[in-house]
């Protein structure tokens, strides 16, 4: 019988690097200042079920990492179930976002005027990314690094306490494509295993390679995995930015496989004992068995290490704007013989300042039985040590309607940033009015307005609160998004009244139906004669049709009775020329009743927005106007912005779906900049 193990407690820190060749997991738990790590395990892929970084198979991934599991798991006598992991991917993409906001008067900076500058550059570096034409698909936020605050013009590393009056922030924030994230998270599910935080891997390697305390020199590490390279840099005590090459440690190999005709597994090993021994002996995939000196091996390595050495100091010139003080190279293609020294001269740089990531681990993690110094073990160290350290932790979890919620990153995180991370946006907060129909009913100009639109609901563990409200550990989000209002539609009969439509009359100078639905920039006569066709030996005559103003009193309506009509004999009797009218019959009524109609109208809304009236239509089923409703009818280009919006009701600050009532004073403006 299956012994029944512990569950992972809650200081447990579980962590899984989950690489293009191979899984390292790790656990420990966080001790002072450092990460203690009880048990490292490391397992390799039977098979190529990850390309460049991105998992093609699922279920080998999966079966994998329930195997390093269960190794970790036999170790610790634990049972593991809530992990901690980083991603990379090819379409890896890194925006900057620059915000500023202009307060009224200087007033000390608190949690929420940060929170609303990073929310603003976060804003501007998703915008960046669409205007790059880069957006082509779904992507998520993954996170961000604020790179600089400024206050008054003054650069700060902390805002918080400071008094100010001109606030600005820079935020280098990066996305990945939502399939990237969505295999992760399958491949984790097949092994057994709740996912409780996400970051980059870049963002997890940096923090074990680079620790905060370095980050005043411009220093940049370079994570060489076996299918991608993560390349981060920092300065003036802030990372600055991350970036991604597509070459790594498998190009080395290709070379090799091509070079002596072996297969994948070969070539591995083939690389790795070049540096260690002198003779090797292998079997190549015509099943003979060969030996050859070491140094044939490396003449076959060089060409394509230089290779790698251009691509990342391209990358890394790229990122940093120049060469940096230091590179530290991370990662299993970091153990490459001769990369550091390639790498220093394609940067151009001393050879001093590339070396191998791995002394600075001891200043963030210990272990008394694993050695950590191994550059290897920097994308694991790095989850481990930001969980244990406060920047990922494994017991923040967060469920988003009903299921868990995919968190990027942990510390202060607010609804919005929640609903960022899992795909939502700003549309499905707001919603959008739908659009009118605008046509022209005997030369008149009518507009028929769209639906409004359904304002989105936010309750966080039942209570309806606003996106800007700080979620904790085990928060229940239930969120339904916006449904943006459908467009103005009308046919005949609803334009015109039923009985008025059920005349034949003109649209764009063709007789319609009463059934016809009207389309933008349709032109309406009622009031035309319209040629018909006589049927048997009748010949064409006309028709004529009285006009119809919506919303007109019926007394004001001209008779529909035709000239043609009026100009019968006395007797009634139909004349029998060839110019005899097809409608001979006079109507029992001289007037046209009064419409019914389309739907029963409720009474206005009155509200003041901005010192003037403003009245609203009812809504639906008479449902209240929000704060939300008036932002349209403000009058700013909320899509340009450059100073932050002030949202009062009668004279109080309001989040933006505060509900209504019929004569609020709303005021809905730009501070005003500093003279």
């Amino acid at each position: 019988m299956e012994k029944v193990r512990e569950q992972q407690s809650r200081d447990m820190i579980f962590a899984l690097d989950i690489g293009t060749r191979s899984i390292i997991g790790m656990a420990g738990r966080a001790e002072g200042e450092r990460v203690h790590i009880l048990a490292v395990e490391k397992l390799e892929h039977s098979k190529r079920a990850m390309m460049d970084g991105q998992i093609e198979d699922i279920a080998q991934v999966g079966k994998v990492a329930a195997e390093v599991t269960a190794r970790l798991e036999a170790r610790l006598d634990c049972k593991l179930t809530r992990v901690c992991i980083a991603a990379a991917g090819r379409a890896l993409h890194t925006e900057a976002g620059h915000f500023e906001l202009e307060l009224p008067e200087v007033r000390r900076i608190g949690e929420d005027l940060i929170g609303q500058l990073e929310a603003g550059a976060v804003s501007a570096a998703e915008s960046n990314l669409n205007k790059n034409g880069q957006r082509l698909g779904r992507f998520y936020l993954v996170g961000y690094t604020v790179s600089q605050y400024l206050v008054d013009s003054y650069p700060l590393s902390i805002l918080k306490g400071h008094n100010g009056q001109k606030l600005e922030c820079e935020v280098v924030a990066t996305f990945l494509p939502s399939e990237v994230v969505d295999s992760l998270y399958s491949a984790m599910q097949t092994a057994g295993l709740e996912v409780v935080s996400l970051t980059l891997e870049p963002i997890a390697a940096i923090n074990a390679a680079i620790p905060p305390e370095l980050r005043l020199l411009n220093l940049v590490m370079a994570d060489i995995g076996a299918g991608t390279s993560d390349i981060a840099a920092c300065r003036d005590g802030s990372v600055v930015g991350y970036t991604m090459a597509t070459v790594a440690g498998d190009e080395i190999t290709e070379a090799i496989m091509r070079a002596f005709l072996t297969d994948f597994s070969t070539a591995e090993r083939l690389k790795a004992e070049a540096a260690r021994r002198e003779t090797l002996r292998f079997t190549d995939i015509l099943g003979l068995e060969q030996e050859l000196p070491a140094s044939a091996v490396k003449e076959v390595i060089i060409p394509a290490e230089g290779q790698l050495a251009d691509e990342l100091a391209r990358r890394i010139r790229e990122i940093n704007g120049g060469a940096p003080s230091a590179v530290f190279l991370a990662g299993g293609g970091s153990k490459l013989e001769g990369l550091p020294q390639a790498v220093a001269s394609a940067l151009e740089m001393d050879p001093r300042r590339v070396s191998v990531a791995g002394s600075n681990f001891k200043m963030s993690a210990f272990s008394d039985t694993e050695e950590l110094n191994d550059p290897e073990y920097t994308t694991p160290l790095g989850i481990a040590v930001s969980a244990g350290l406060g920047l990922i932790s494994d017991s923040y979890r967060v469920s988003l309607n009903g299921h868990p919620a995919k968190l990027f990153r942990s510390g202060a995180l607010t609804a919005l940033d929640v609903l960022q991370m899992n795909g939502y946006n700003y549309a499905d907060l707001i919603g959008r009015t739908g659009s009118s129909l605008s046509v022209t009913i005997d030369s008149q100009r009518t507009l028929y307005r769209g639906e409004l639109a359904e304002p989105s609901s936010l309750r966080i563990n039942g209570t309806e609160l606003p996106p800007s409200t700080v979620i904790q550990a085990a928060d229940s989000i239930e969120f339904t998004p916006a449904r943006s209002g459908k467009p103005g539609r009308r046919t005949i009969a609803e334009a015109l009244g039923g009985e008025a439509a059920a005349a034949v009359c003109l649209v764009n100078g063709a007789p319609v139906g009463p059934d016809y639905e009207l389309r933008p920039g349709d032109a309406v006569v009622t009031n035309a004669i319209v040629p018909v066709k006589a049927t048997g030996s009748e010949v064409t005559g006309t028709e004529a049709i009285s006009s119809h103003a919506v919303g007109e009193d019926a007394s004001a309506a001209p008779s529909p009775v035709s000239s043609a009509q009026e100009s019968l004999p006395a007797d009634g009797s139909a004349d029998s020329s060839p110019a005899a009218v097809t409608s001979a019959k006079k109507p029992e009524a001289e007037h046209v009743p009064t419409p019914k109609p389309f739907e029963e109208l409720l009474p206005p809304r009155l509200f003041f927005l901005n010192g003037a009236p403003l009245k609203l239509p009812a809504k639906p089923k008479n449902a209240p106007y929000y704060l939300m409703d008036l932002l349209e009818h403000a009058g700013l280009d909320f899509e340009h912005l450059d100073r932050p919006v002030t949202l009062r009701v009668n004279g109080e600050s309001s989040a933006f779906m505060r509900v209504l009532a019929d004569g609020d004073r709303v005021s809905i403006q730009m501070e005003e900049p500093r003279a």
